[in-house]
């Protein structure tokens, strides 16, 4: 099947699934999955196979970036000694168990590690999507923890694999050397990469410019990390948070815009198609396992897929304790957790595209040109492993959220009330100076001064009243927003004005509903309906470059 039908078919299949997921309140990466099963079992589809450098190239590099991007490099600083052990003890730790695991059952020692590393790391967008609702500071670890453990497991498989199929030799001290080589490396070049691209940015003045440059960044950061024998991972990764900091002051308006609504939906496409990428898939992998008995299979990708889920659960609940018992500060002391509220992440261990990639990517013979022994296995076994955590952890991770009792960061809330307040008053402290030097009339100096404590006084920038006649007033605007732009729309289709007109009065709109929109997110913790009388503008993103 050629290329074009494929994705047209995998395009389709992302938005009905999509659609039927919300509608019927699904587990959407669950029901991406199911409905690429159903196309893989078709006649077209069961030869389709997915190379692995589409998913190293085309969808890891914009989806790790995008998530990079809109990560709390604060709350990175802050826990990055929980980071670092789940993004590289645990890693490792996971690897180890299954090929132990895997070697009890027949694997060769090469070949098990190397399925050890091929589920060892946690999928980035499966782990974003099962993250919802959590609070602030426990998602961001877990964000952290699947963008950086990529780069430790595709170290350590690239060194396993080399013996699997072309017998090299292993030492300590050249594994060591490897893995520092693989992370340095990385973080280098992708810290180069934001050096340049910030230098460019500075010397740039087109949006459109600005924002094809957003989208070339990560793939030129992964390419040459890549080529390089380091980690595209890690330095598009670094990359996307250094310009996380840096783009806010060198990214003009409407780039940031342009460029935010342009990654917003296409990393959903990209996300959701992964998915539904992984259940074409389902069907061919499993009928090529081989002459492996199907019940030998079955019991050992189960097998393997319990130990990944009870490694994470045992290293969640020893390790942080024993950490403990060493470090008393208090500092460390207002970060610790219960074992009820510590429970959500270590069942949030879930694995996706990183791994099907890695997988498909193990050669099926040696350097010496003879069938690699348990290939197919493997492969079955890293899909099995996919699909169980997909399913067991994705699937009851909203409960599992509720009986933690765990809920979203009110703090974020806060801030953005703070945050809001100091920016009104520090506009409002210059306006007299600025107003003077441009020779501002004085009329129009108080009206912009009436409009800014204006905006003090709503919720949208947010005092600390959120009562129901706060609520009230903000629920009229929206609706008087949905009146005005059908009455623009009917002064269009009437030929008063022409598209270009409705498109500026459309845009103003826009930003206004934004703004309601983003005050009424104190009351209900996500983004309230469209208003009545007319399509929603674009909503408000992270922080994008």
């Amino acid at each position: 099947m050629r290329g074009l039908e494929v994705t047209v078919v995998v395009l389709a299949a992302v938005l009905a699934m999509t659609w039927l997921a919300r509608r019927l309140r699904w587990n959407e990466p669950v029901l991406l999955v199911a409905g690429g099963c159903l196309i893989g079992l078709t006649p077209e589809f069961r030869r389709l196979v997915l190379p692995p450098e589409v998913v190293l190239l085309l969808f890891l590099p914009p989806l790790l970036y995008w998530e990079s991007l809109s990560t709390s490099l604060r709350e990175i600083r802050k826990n990055v000694r929980a980071i670092v052990l789940l993004a590289t003890g645990l890693v490792l730790a996971t690897a180890a168990a299954v090929a132990a695991v895997g070697h009890a059952l027949g694997l060769s020692w090469p070949l098990a590690f190397v399925l050890g590393a091929v589920v060892a790391p946690t999928d980035a967008i499966a782990v974003a999507t099962v993250a919802r609702g959590l609070p602030r500071r426990i998602r961001t670890v877990l964000r952290a923890e699947s963008l950086i453990n990529d780069g430790t497991a595709l170290a350590l498989y690239a060194v396993v694999v080399g013996v699997a199929v072309q017998g090299q030799a292993v030492t300590w001290t050249g594994t060591a050397a490897r893995f520092l080589l693989v992370y340095a490396g990385g973080v280098a070049i992708g810290a180069a990469c934001a050096v340049v691209v910030v230098a460019l940015r500075r010397r740039l003045h087109d949006r459109l410019v600005e924002s094809a440059l957003g989208v070339l960044t990560p793939f030129a950061t992964y390419l040459p990390a890549q080529a390089s024998g380091v980690s595209g991972v890690l330095a598009v990764v670094t990359c996307g948070l250094m310009l996380s900091q840096a783009g806010p002051k060198v990214i003009s308006a409407g780039a940031r815009v342009q460029i935010t609504a342009f990654w917003e939906v296409s990393t959903f496409i990209l996300n959701s198609a992964l998915f539904v990428l992984v259940g074409i898939e389902t069907p061919a992998i499993v009928g090529a396992i081989g002459s492996v008995p199907p019940g030998h299979a079955a019991g050992t990708a189960l097998l393997v897929s319990g130990v990944v889920i009870a490694t994470r659960l045992l290293w969640l609940y020893s390790v942080p304790y024993l950490i403990r018992a060493v470090d008393r500060r208090p500092v460390q002391r207002t970060l610790r957790s219960g074992a009820r509220q510590r429970f959500p992440i270590a069942w949030s261990g879930v694995r996706g595209a990183v791994s099907l990639a890695a997988a498909l990517a193990v050669p099926a013979t040696t350097v010496a040109g003879r069938p690699l022994a348990g290939h197919g296995l493997l492969v079955f076994t890293a899909v099995t492993v996919i699909l169980v955590t997909l399913v067991l952890q994705g699937t009851t991770m909203p409960a599992v959220i509720r009986w933690a009792g765990l809920r979203g960061d009110p703090d974020e809330t806060d801030e953005e009330r703070r945050a809001h307040r100091q920016i009104v008053t520090a506009a409002l402290e210059a306006l007299p100076d600025h107003a003077d030097r441009l020779e501002t009339p004085s009329e129009t100096a108080d009206a912009i001064m009436s409009e800014l404590r204006l905006h003090a006084a709503e919720d949208a920038g947010l005092p600390d009243t959120t009562g129901p006649g706060v609520r009230a007033e903000l629920e009229l605007r929206r609706a008087l927003i949905g009146v005005k732009r059908a009455a623009l729309i009917r002064l269009r289709d009437q030929r008063s004005i022409d598209d270009i007109v409705l498109r500026r009065l459309q845009s103003l709109l826009d930003s206004e509903e934004i703004r309601v929109e983003l005050a009424l997110r104190s009351f209900t913790g996500r983004p309230p309906p469209p208003p009545a009388g007319g399509a929603a503008g674009p909503r408000g993103g992270a922080p994008g470059e």
